[in-house]
């Protein structure tokens, strides 16, 4: 079988937003009552909403900042782009290998988590 490899992450510094400061925090901070892990969050939250998770266990970014509305698009993304292979009309795999070749993209572009709001468009469109 084969599987998707996993794209390292730069680590935020500097939020694409406001420009404020990207500390490492607690989830907490945003959902109040629990935490869902560590998040990179722009240190001028909540005025700027901008935050990006981080893979289970480590510092590893699960993608880029994003602001309300990217993260919006991109759960719309997924939920439509998870539909391809959880149907099981494909493999995860080759899904993603069609996302990569149908946005022109490498791999390391090929993942919603590092979409930005054209990219999202364009790959809700496709798959309507």
């Amino acid at each position: 079988m084969k599987k998707y490899p996993n794209i390292s992450k730069e680590i935020p510094k500097v939020c694409p937003y406001c420009g404020g400061k990207v500390s490492l925090r607690d989830s907490k901070i945003i959902y109040k009552t629990r935490s869902y892990g560590l998040v990179y969050l722009c240190d001028n939250y909540p005025v700027c909403s901008a935050f990006v998770g981080v893979h289970k266990g480590t510092t590893n970014p699960l993608g880029t900042l994003a602001d309300t509305d990217l993260r919006e698009l991109r759960k719309k993304c997924h939920a439509k782009f998870d539909d391809l292979w959880l149907n099981g009309s494909m493999a995860r795999w080759a899904a993603y290998d069609w996302l990569q070749k149908e946005l022109n993209m490498t791999p390391e572009q090929a993942h919603i988590g590092m979409f930005q709001t054209e990219d999202c468009l364009k790959l809700l469109k496709i798959l309507s």
